[in-house]
């Protein structure tokens, strides 16, 4: 059977998905192929972990990545309170098809077609139907974590640990290795209200105290990321193995925490274990620039950036769990916000593959940050939104995009994906010749704030209108142009403090602290177009959810606009980061 798209997507964890969603909603027909029943990748019900990102768990200020990841957040948070993993999966099916793409579970790629050095095509099973799929498209990205596709296309990749020597990077080994981080195994616990006991498999290994002395095991609710297994194995050639090992690892350590001491754990029993291993790294593939250490660390603002960081440098010792005498990781720091350039989101040879992820164009150490999905999260939205510049403009090859950079970072930054220091400069954005005011404003939160281009509190401004209260009316914005304009579409984006931490995770401990949903996000409101004072067209949103509103209408002329709030999710102000208007 096939299939013709214009961006096809292989791999259906978050970058991938992101990826889809951000090309798709821009006009790009677009697919995801993904080999598992369920999207999410390393976040899904069948590994379930949290998605981290440069909040760093929210001990770094308005930080948290915005855009489709922020989307899908929030309407996880607000859907799926209960924070399960299964009602995350189906959440972020439903959002994917939601924005057109055509999504294809349990289905598997086998194969790679390229003429000279790009790809023309993939070959692919579905497990569930046994169909047999050929998919042809102009654009490619491989999120697939171990790179299958751009390894069977030739794309150019590297696996291991660098020398000092490479990028000049002071933690880097001094002679290189094939060594990678390793791959975890996930599992929660359940209080049954009585002892219950604990009966190891005979093939489980035995731990101690003194054995696990540097490895934190207080809280037994639920797993840990230092049950990790790498060392001398390949984490793709021996993916089985590992994962007996760490079966091997994990019920040895839940026997120490039963039967090896006073650890409060009588009426705890293991609930569920998972089914696939979480994996760190794998093969890594060359892009027209490697990201490194000097670049975090140095926080390098590069000419093409077009997405950020800022989880420090988490380098996990290579030998994991047999490396119990000593630290299971060391951190390198790095800026709160690092950029990343779009050279390192495409192959270096193959000319129409992206890269996804874990195989985005990093040195070892520079990985050990953007791994982490929130990053991934950003980036995979830079390079969906570049397949709609490849498209727009008929390029032959995604470096070509470069041409373009700054259309790119302008068009990604209009739908809420951050880059630092960039600010809006579309010529398009009739918002910004109106004179806008206030019904009220707290000091240093003027109405003005909302037009200076940038839609997130930073390190030195706070970049947002807030409301001194709201009245019974609601507090309102009003937007006065000295001549009619014609528009037809607002964008909104609202307070969704990004301080916060959004992510759902298997620990309870993490979720007592964690808040229900964003108080700060406007609930209802209304905008109201008027042309001599007279209303023209209103527009009503009640349940509010999102930080980024999109809405659309028939072309309009008016001189005038009110954006009147009437509540939020639970603050006592309207908080309102930016406004747009549009003639599309």
């Amino acid at each position: 059977m096939k299939k013709k798209y214009e961006f096809i997507v292989i791999g259906g964890g978050i970058s991938g998905l992101v990826a889809s969603i951000s090309a798709s909603r821009l006009g790009v027909k677009t697919c995801l192929i993904q080999d598992r029943p369920v999207l999410g990748g390393n976040a899904s019900s069948e590994i379930r972990m949290h998605i981290c990102g440069a909040n760093r768990h929210g001990f770094v200020e308005n930080a948290r990545e915005t855009g489709v990841i922020e989307d899908l957040l929030l309407t996880n948070r607000y859907f799926n309170e209960q924070q399960s993993f299964s009602v995350q999966d189906t959440i972020f099916l439903n959002m994917a098809k939601e924005a057109n793409v055509d999504v294809y579970l349990n289905t598997r790629v086998i194969d790679v077609k390229c003429n000279g050095l790009k790809v023309l095509s993939v070959k692919a099973i579905q497990t569930t139907t046994e169909k047999e799929f050929e998919f042809f498209g102009k654009m490619f990205m491989d999120a697939t974590g171990d790179g299958f596709v751009g390894f069977k296309s030739g794309a150019l990749y590297t696996y291991g640990r660098e020398a000092k020597e490479t990028y000049n990077e002071p933690h880097a080994l001094d002679v290189a290795d094939n060594k990678t981080m390793g791959n975890s195994i996930m599992f929660t616990t359940k209080d049954m209200g009585y002892p219950i006991a604990f009966r190891k498999p005979f093939w489980a290994y035995s731990y101690s105290e003194k054995d696990l002395k540097d490895r934190d095991h207080s809280h037994i609710d639920s797993g840990y990321w230092w049950l990790e297994v790498s060392g001398n194995y390949n984490t793709i050639d021996d993916s089985e193995e590992i994962r007996d090992e760490l079966l091997k690892v994990l019920y040895g350590i839940w026997d120490h925490i039963k039967n090896g001491g006073n650890h409060n754990a009588d009426n705890y029993a293991l609930d569920w274990i998972g089914s696939i291993p979480g994996k760190r790294e794998s093969r890594r593939f060359y892009g027209d620039y490697v990201l490194n250490e000097n670049d975090l660390s140095n926080g390098t603002l590069f000419y093409d950036r077009v997405a950020y960081g800022g989880w420090k440098m988490d380098v996990h010792n290579t030998d994991g769990i047999y490396s119990i005498s000593q630290t299971p990781n060391i951190y390198v720091e790095a800026k709160p916000f690092y950029s990343i350039p779009y050279r390192s989101l495409y192959s270096k040879n193959i000319s129409n593959l992206f890269l996804g992820g874990r195989l985005v164009s990093a040195s070892h150490l520079a990985f050990s940050s953007t791994r982490v999905m929130g990053t991934c999260a950003s980036m995979a939205e830079a390079a969906g939104t570049a397949a709609y510049i490849v498209k727009k403009y008929s390029l032959d090859e995604n470096r070509e995009v470069l041409k373009y950079i700054e259309e790119l970072q302008q068009l990604l930054i209009k739908n809420d994906a951050y880059i630092p220091e960039i600010v809006n400069k579309d010529k398009y954005d009739l918002a910004k010749i109106a004179r806008v005011s206030a019904t009220s404003y707290k000091e240093g939160c003027l109405p003005e704030n909302i037009l200076n281009g940038t839609s997130r509190t930073t390190e030195n401004n706070i970049n947002k209108y807030m409301s001194n209260g709201i009245s019974s009316d609601g507090e309102s914005l009003i937007f006065e142009f000295d001549n009619s304009i014609t528009a037809s579409e607002a964008l909104i984006t609202f307070d969704s403090n990004l301080s916060d931490e959004l992510t759902i995770t298997i620990s309870e401990e993490v979720r007592v602290r964690q808040k229900v949903f964003p108080a700060n996000l406007v609930k209802d409101y209304s905008l109201t177009l008027l042309a001599n004072n007279k209303v023209v067209k209103t527009i009503e949103v009640n349940n509010n959810i999102l930080r980024h509103n999109v809405i659309n209408f028939e072309k309009t002329n008016f001189n005038k606009m009110v954006l009147n709030c009437k509540s939020t999710h639970g603050a006592p102000d309207i908080s309102i980061y930016e406004v747009r208007l549009y003639n599309k």
